[in-house]
């Protein structure tokens, strides 16, 4: 792959503010093989298991307490820096008039001049006379008024007054509806403040330049009302929101392979119109998902981020290149640490070529940010991050679009482990005659033998099948069903692996008395 084929490839793949992080494929398979161990060790594989998450994963305090004295000395002195911009009224860059707008006032100042030049001497001669009794009156009277140059001067002191009394200077400075005015002492001044110092490793310099960058792009790009724009592009199929992970992160999607339609591809890069509508529409669900977040110590304060690969379109489209790169540069200038991990799913082979290239540029504070999950691997990933019903049903979870069926009254996801060569049931018990059954299951990877059956409890009674059995491929998505039972009994599911690796089995089940669905 040449250079110009990895900036190509760069620019297409990060989504979002940092570099990907770089996940070599065999250290992730020692680990999962590791993980994989000490389940199969356990005494009972067949009790259901609560699905384990990532055991590293957690976010980096906001409490004053839990930093590091260097971090507190840098976040001491970057709150003095910003106090002293906003009381001095030089957070912002002063506007100096442009040469046209002087060279327009003084047109027409001139033209107001000759307009009014007859007048003046009309009454030239009244106003002499009466500027002859003024200064008479003012000499008897020992000079009551100050001159031009200490008028001039009085009304520089009473600017200078004002200003330092508080008037006209802007203390409600905000950004993502925090106030940054330390001494205002909003709660979450330093959760906000620390991210733009830990975006640039504690440099307090650094630090205030990038925050002034920042207030400056939003305040000219009119990011604040965002919200409220009606952008008349619909991206909603490639990026949005969808649910909260296992730490209570919101969830943002990116679906590049939509792009390989056409017609959604011109909408989105066909013209430099439509590739600012599209960065206004990137920014208003960047916006979106911060309003989902709880900026304050302890809080929820960033997002989880799905890049899906899947079918995305060539890195070498140039539309979609320039786009991505200005995309990329914005949000990782001006939404510094709002992401809590990266996680990159159905990548492809150019993925692995550029990782060797990237890594020895990346801070480890990036790489820490990146997960990398090949297409056999996705929901399994993603389980680590994010409990299964709140997993789209296309990666291999129980979330699906406007379905209300379960709910937290319900319990949660439950987990079975088989064993290779051996097989499992689960038994949903029919204690109702005309109740409603209905479950969730899947078997990450499946290539296993499925069936579902309802045996009655009285011997003399016919077990029904529901499903036959049959082998499930690789490929399978979760499994709802439903059963109405005329009398009592329990639908059994039946799992049984043949392969030579253990199974991971996610179900669900819930009885309804009433037989509406």
């Amino acid at each position: 792959m040449t250079v110009e084929e990895t900036q190509v490839v760069a620019e297409v793949v990060v989504p979002q503010e940092e570099p990907k992080k770089v996940v070599e494929e065999s250290k992730r398979d020692i680990q999962e093989d590791c993980q994989v161990k000490e389940v199969e060790d356990d005494d009972d594989d067949s009790k259901p298991k609560t699905v384990q998450k990532s055991s590293s994963y957690k976010e980096e305090s906001n409490f004053l307490s839990d930093l590091k004295e260097f971090e507190k000395k840098a976040l001491n002195e970057f709150k003095s820096k910003i106090e002293e911009a906003i009381l001095g009224n030089n957070l912002f860059k002063k506007e100096e008039p442009k040469k046209k707008e002087k060279e327009s006032e003084e047109k027409e100042k001139s033209v107001n001049k000759e307009e009014t030049q007859k007048e003046k001497q009309e009454i030239e001669g009244e106003e002499s006379e009466k500027q002859v009794q003024e200064e008479a009156e003012k000499n008897e009277g020992g000079d009551e008024k100050e001159n031009p140059m200490q008028e001039c001067e009085e009304e520089k002191k009473t600017e200078v007054a004002v200003e330092e009394n508080g008037e006209g200077i802007d203390k409600d400075v905000s950004i993502w509806g925090i106030p940054l005015l330390p001494s205002k002492g909003a709660e979450g001044t330093d959760v906000v403040l620390l991210k733009f110092l830990r975006a640039r490793e504690f440099k307090v310099n650094d630090a205030f330049e990038m925050l002034r960058k920042t207030l400056q792009w939003r305040k000219e790009s009119n990011i604040d009302s965002i919200l409220d724009d009606d952008l008349g592009v619909d991206l909603s199929s490639a990026f949005y929101m969808n649910g909260i992970d296992r730490e209570g992160h919101p969830v943002c999607y990116n679906n590049y392979g939509v792009f390989g339609n056409e017609e959604l591809y011109n909408k989105a890069f066909g013209t430099d119109e439509n590739r600012k509508q599209f960065l206004r529409w990137r920014f208003q669900l960047m916006e979106k998902g911060i309003r989902k977040l709880d900026l304050k110590p302890g809080g929820v304060t960033s997002l989880l981020q799905i890049s899906d690969l899947k079918n995305s379109p060539s890195p070498s489209k140039k539309d979609l290149r320039v786009a991505m790169k200005q995309a990329v540069g914005l949000l990782q200038d001006n939404y510094p640490e709002l992401v809590a991990r990266n996680i990159f799913i159905n990548v492809p082979f150019w993925y692995y070529a550029l990782n060797a290239l990237l890594s020895p540029f990346l801070t480890q504070r990036s790489k820490s940010k990146f997960v990398v999950a090949r297409p056999a691997k996705v929901t399994e990933t993603l389980l680590k991050y994010i409990p299964a019903e709140e997993i789209p049903v296309q990666y291999g979870g129980f979330k699906r679009e406007n379905d209300f069926e379960f709910s937290n009254e319900d319990g949660g996801v439950s987990e079975l482990v088989i064993k290779a060569g051996s097989s499992e049931t689960i038994e949903i018990p029919a204690v109702e005659v005309g109740a409603t059954l209905l479950w969730d299951l899947a078997v990450l990877g499946w290539e296993v033998n499925y069936k579902e059956e309802f045996v009655p409890s009285d011997d003399g009674s016919y077990t029904i099948i529901i499903s036959k059995g049959k082998k499930m491929s690789s490929s399978e998505g979760p499994i709802r069903n439903i059963f109405r039972n005329n009398e009592l009994g329990k639908v059994v599911l039946t799992i049984e692996n043949s392969s030579s690796k253990r199974k991971r089995v996610l179900y669900r089940y819930k009885t309804k008395k009433s037989a509406s669905i």
